[in-house]
């Protein structure tokens, strides 16, 4: 009888797939409250990897962390109409504490612009004090109707940027930068994960902002995920709250604000886009095990042996694991690893010691072969640079292959069925973009015929990518 495989293929069923893959790749479990998550241990160090590179690069952007509280009170949602509309319906609204009912109720932070803009209408009084530059990591609530782990939950973990400018001009800059040298560039060179940037459309924008920019990815089933997206709010959150300041001829003016973030969604986005069969494939500059050392037994010096060599890696700057747990089988251990991805198993075994060689098993290459021991931590390394490159380029060959250039919205409609349309706006238009949405389909950007993110929704001869999303 054929074994029975670990994971649902993805052929089969995609979506239960991605569910066996956070399970058995032990990332996350659903939590008690519905559409919560736990986050396991080795979900969460993917995170942490996350977090450190795009903090890195939100930091040498010029902007400074800071916090502020989950709960915020109603009135201030209230303040800008269509904010408060845009989140009404996902809105966890806090009544009654203590025992008692509250004089007025708080909501559960679904975002901070507002609770933001209080206080930097309070910390912004000179244009010497801007561009003032923040970002918080956090947790935030929006009562999800159709929770899925990582993509769409109740309660999940982000960082927001909030900005004030004295120029429409800066605050513009400004939200292009962050799209562009944080997000994309993360997203690119550490996910491995070849996003499109472009300017959502006016019905897709985030509630409040004058203009939304996005980076958008291909998943493994052609499904679109928005991955991070990146907002300039005018001057309608500085109004609201009364950030204003005093121009250099002394004449009070109001801010410009940005807003932007990503979140734990880009989980969900790394074991689409790269996961295969046998589980998750984590691109090596994210992993937070580059290398697992694997002793077969424990014989023949194996283990010690095993010790050093992940000393030996650790010395040399990998993030190494060590798994001398040989009361379990090596089956299981290999299948575990596996299953999380590793970019490269090193296994050894007393017939390897004796030839004074190890087995090295490339995830993402999918190649097992003996290599020297000598000279180990140099082969690794230049295992885990090729990995990343062929994983980004694995991963834009999938995407360029499911994207069609098409002429007409049926015809968007049936390249989308297994992938990306790529069609004139002018022949989509906001009539268009309804009849899309009938078919659960969604203009996920506008761009220029060159790639580029286009500076108003009415330029000429822009395209739409149509997709089906998560």
């Amino acid at each position: 009888m054929a074994k029975a495989p670990v994971l649902t293929p993805q052929a089969e069923d995609f979506p239960r797939w991605y569910q066996d893959v956070i399970n058995k790749a032990e990332l996350a479990d659903n939590g008690p409250v519905r559409g919560t998550m736990v986050i396991r241990p080795y979900g969460y160090a993917l995170w942490e990897r996350m977090q450190a590179e795009v903090d890195r690069r939100i930091k040498d952007a010029g902007a400074q962390n800071a916090y502020f509280p989950l709960f915020i009170p109603e009135s201030y949602l209230k303040r800008e109409a269509d904010h408060v509309e845009g989140f009404s319906p996902e809105l966890a609204v806090v009544t009654h504490a203590g025992g008692q009912e509250l004089a007025e109720p708080f909501v559960v932070r679904p975002t901070s612009e507002t609770v933001i803009g209080e206080f930097m209408a309070k910390w912004v009084q000179s244009h010497r004090d801007l561009p003032l530059l923040l970002n918080q990591w956090a947790n935030v609530v929006r009562w999800e109707l159709r929770p899925r782990v990582f993509l769409r939950t109740t309660e999940f973990l982000w960082q927001e940027g909030h900005t004030v400018h004295a120029t429409y001009e800066d605050a513009r800059v400004y939200a292009e930068r962050i799209l562009h040298d944080v997000y994309e560039d993360f997203m690119v060179n550490v996910l491995a994960m070849p996003v499109l940037v472009g300017r959502k459309t006016a019905k897709e924008r985030f509630a409040g902002a004058i203009n939304t920019t996005t980076c958008e990815a291909m998943m493994g089933d052609g499904k679109a995920l928005q991955m991070g997206t990146s907002h300039e709010l005018g001057q309608n959150f500085a109004k609201a709250f009364n950030i204003q300041y005093t121009d250099a001829d002394g004449v009070l003016q109001h801010g410009w604000t940005t807003s932007w973030g990503v979140s734990t969604r880009m989980m969900g986005g790394l074991i689409m886009a790269h996961g295969d069969d046998a589980g998750l494939r984590v691109p090596p500059r994210l992993a937070a095990v580059q290398c697992v050392v694997l002793a077969l037994r424990d014989e023949g010096g194996v283990v010690e042996r095993a010790r050093q060599l992940a000393d030996e890696l650790k010395a040399a700057g990998v993030r190494v694991e060590l798994d001398v747990k040989t009361e379990v089988s090596f089956g299981r251990r290999a299948t575990s690893w596996e299953l999380k991805g590793v970019p490269v198993r090193l296994e050894l075994g007393p017939r390897d010691l004796a030839e004074d060689n190890v087995t090295m098993v490339q995830r993402i290459a999918g190649t097992k072969e003996p290599v020297a021991l000598g000279g180990i931590a140099a082969t690794v390394a230049a295992s885990l640079d090729a990995q990343q490159e062929h994983l980004l380029a694995e991963a834009t060959e999938r995407r360029d292959a499911r994207t069609a250039e098409v002429a007409t919205l049926d015809e968007a409609a049936e390249a989308a069925a297994t992938g990306w349309a790529i069609v004139p706006w002018s022949v989509v238009g906001d009539e268009g973009e309804a009849k899309l949405a009938d078919s659960k389909l969604t203009v996920r950007c506008l761009r220029r015929a060159d790639g580029t993110v286009p500076a108003s929704p009415d330029e000429p001869d822009l395209v739409a990518i149509i997709g089906r999303s998560y």
